[in-house]
This record gives C-alpha cells, sequence and structure tokens, in this order.
C-alpha cells in the first residue's frame, strides 16, 4: 500500500489534535441572574431568604469588605448575590446544583460562594453569641428567666439538638451515627429567656452524650470555678444535677416538688422553643447537610449566629415547616438522652429551691 495512505496510531492522534486547534472555541454563556432585591414583593423574599430586605442589607454590612472579589473578571458574583445564595441555601437545604440554578451560576461556583459566606459570618460569633460577662448583664438576664415562673438567678438554659448529616465515612464515621440510626452533630446550646444563644458547641459527633458535652466544654469550667457567681442553668434529666445546674426531680411527692418541677420546665422551656425557630429559619439544620463535616460545623454556627441576628432585628417568625418537614423535623430532634446518674453531694442545692417553691 502506498506509505502516503499509511497513517500510524501517531499520525493520528496529531492529526486530531490539529483539528482540535482549528475549531471555534466554545463561547462560554453566563445564567441571567436576577436583582431578588427588586424582583420579589417583601412577603415573597422573606419566604425565600428567611430575612426582611433591610435585615438582608445589615448583615451584607457586617461581612461584604470580607466577601466581596477584587475584580469584577469572569462575571465574578457581587457581595449581595452571594449572600442572598447562601441564604438561600439555608433556607431550603437543597443541592448544590439547584441553588446555583436559582442564582445563575454552576455549582461549583455556588459552593465557593456559600463557603466563603458562611465563614465571614461565622467570624461574628464573638459578637452575636456571648454570655452575659457583666453584672448588670447578669442581672438582666436572670430577670427575664424570673419572668417566665418566678425561677430565681437563672443565666441559662441548657441542651443539645441533633443536626443531620450525610454519612461522613472514613474510620470514625460511625461515630456520627446517634440513637435513632442517622448521622448528625450532636450541638450543644445555651438560650436565654428570649430565645437567643449565648453559647454554643458544635464539634461532637451525634453519638457523643448530652453530659459528656457539657463535662468537656468551656462553659462547664466557668461554672465549676466559679466564675458565674451564684447563677443557674436550666437543664433536663440527661444531666447530672451540680450546684449549678438544677435537673427536674425524676418523681415528685409534694406541692412544693410540683411547683419546683413546673417552674423548672418552664424555665428551660427557651431553649427547646429556640430549636424550633433555628430550624424553621434554616431547615438545611433538619433536612440534612450533603457537605463535609469541616464545612458542616462552619455553617452551624453561621446559621447560629444569624438566628440572634434575626432576634435582634426583630425579624417575623419564620413561616410553618410543611407536613414533610415536619416529620424530618421530629424525627431530627426526638432522639432519646439516656438518663445519667446523679451526683448526691449536689442534692441540697435542689433541695434548697424546693424549700423556696414551698414558701411562694
Amino acid at each position: 500500500m502506498n506509505q502516503l495512505f499509511d497513517i500510524s496510531s501517531d499520525d493520528e492522534d496529531i492529526i486530531d489534535f490539529v483539528e482540535h486547534l482549528e475549531r471555534p472555541r466554545k463561547r462560554r454563556r453566563y445564567q441571567e441572574r436576577k436583582n431578588h432585591l427588586d424582583y420579589w414583593d417583601d412577603q415573597e423574599f422573606y419566604n425565600r431568604f428567611r430575612f426582611s430586605k433591610p435585615s438582608v442589607r445589615r448583615i451584607l454590612e457586617k461581612i461584604e469588605e470580607a466577601i466581596k472579589s477584587p475584580t469584577n473578571w469572569n462575571h465574578a458574583l457581587s457581595p449581595i448575590e452571594m449572600l442572598l445564595l447562601t441564604l438561600r441555601y439555608y433556607a431550603c437545604g437543597s443541592m448544590l446544583i439547584v441553588v446555583g440554578d436559582f442564582a445563575g451560576v454552576h455549582k461549583s461556583t455556588a459552593s465557593k460562594a456559600i463557603f466563603k459566606v458562611t465563614q465571614a459570618i461565622a467570624s461574628l460569633r464573638l459578637e452575636y453569641i456571648k454570655f452575659p460577662e457583666t453584672q448588670e448583664e447578669r442581672n438582666k438576664t436572670q430577670l427575664e428567666f424570673y419572668k417566665i415562673a418566678r425561677f430565681p438567678r437563672v443565666l441559662g438554659a441548657l441542651d443539645c439538638t441533633h443536626v443531620r448529616i450525610q454519612a461522613p465515612g472514613g474510620e470514625n464515621g460511625e461515630t456520627f451515627r446517634n440513637r435513632k440510626g442517622f448521622f448528625s452533630f450532636n450541638v450543644q446550646t445555651v438560650s436565654d429567656a428570649n430565645l437567643k444563644i449565648l453559647d454554643i458547641v458544635a464539634r461532637w459527633p451525634g453519638s457523643s452524650h448530652d453530659s459528656t458535652i457539657f463535662n468537656q466544654s468551656r462553659l462547664c469550667g466557668r461554672f465549676e470555678n466559679n466564675e458565674m457567681g451564684n447563677g443557674l442553668l436550666m437543664g433536663d434529666g440527661g444531666y447530672p444535677l451540680k450546684s449549678y445546674l438544677i435537673t427536674p426531680l425524676a418523681n415528685t411527692n409534694t406541692r412544693a416538688e410540683n411547683l419546683f418541677n413546673e417552674a423548672q420546665i418552664r424555665t428551660r422551656n427557651p431553649v427547646e422553643r429556640s430549636y424550633g425557630v433555628w430550624k424553621r429559619r434554616f431547615p438545611i439544620l433538619s433536612s440534612g447537610i450533603s457537605l463535609k463535616t469541616e464545612k458542616v460545623q462552619w455553617i452551624i454556627v453561621a446559621t447560629a449566629v444569624l438566628h440572634n441576628m434575626a432576634c435582634d432585628l426583630k425579624e417575623q417568625d419564620p413561616p410553618s415547616l410543611s407536613p414533610e418537614e415536619e416529620r424530618a423535623f421530629n424525627f431530627v430532634n426526638n432522639v432519646p438522652v439516656e438518663p445519667v446518674r446523679r451526683n448526691g453531694n449536689n442534692n441540697h442545692a435542689r433541695t434548697n429551691l424546693i424549700m423556696y417553691f414551698e414558701n411562694l
């Protein structure tokens, strides 16, 4: 055969490469992006982003310098577009490709923008998540709790809640499986009487017991070192009874004990209500976060910061959950708590409080 037509495989690769160079480069297409602030009326905007337009602008003022791109090269997202994209992700808990389409960007761009905004918001935690430090702040907090059920000296209501995540895999993956069988972070918070989060610990896997998380927390150390004076925490039966951590009686026999238990439960109730508001505002915390565990921790803290900002800005209550969301919320949050052994040395603290209710 004529050697002119005897083309080797190497020659074919060269020809394909030359043809590739001659082909016109595919033009990059940019999706149209809505101006959501102008497009939606106030209520529709709130339903989609869980914040009013003025509140979104306030949030933007706090983080704009940290998230803005140095140039508009490659049709970069503006700070307001990045913030709304992130809020939409928190509000619907959808896959990145879905919220990317909503914002008119590729899912990889959406992922980078969400994490950048999440870190910027979470970095505000020392400003927005803080325990009362001065005596004036403590007096105010104790008075607000006292108004609920006349329980004295209370600085916070303590509890844990599960934030659902995808199976993390790896050697320690099974430690994230909780007692209901799904994967989660067990997140400890302390709430004030107005549902604001005063303290948060978001690093423990779902199999961790509530009491273990508290005993290893910095807040426990501060109470153990008597930094909070005569202040008290309210906890449920999953916590050990301590001189500063008051739990309900398992059984009541007298009027004073009944009054004590009723007041203790009502005074502790704000932390449970705070979980309802927090997770209804940001359903991603209940539906499950399909990201690496390190990024999940940032999201938990960021949404806690936003929850407190919503409280400060007097935002309306988040919309009610759909029946499907309600089932998911109940499944995630009603994880049974194993009782812990009581420390008998601290019974006198609770006994003194029962005597206080006997004299009411």
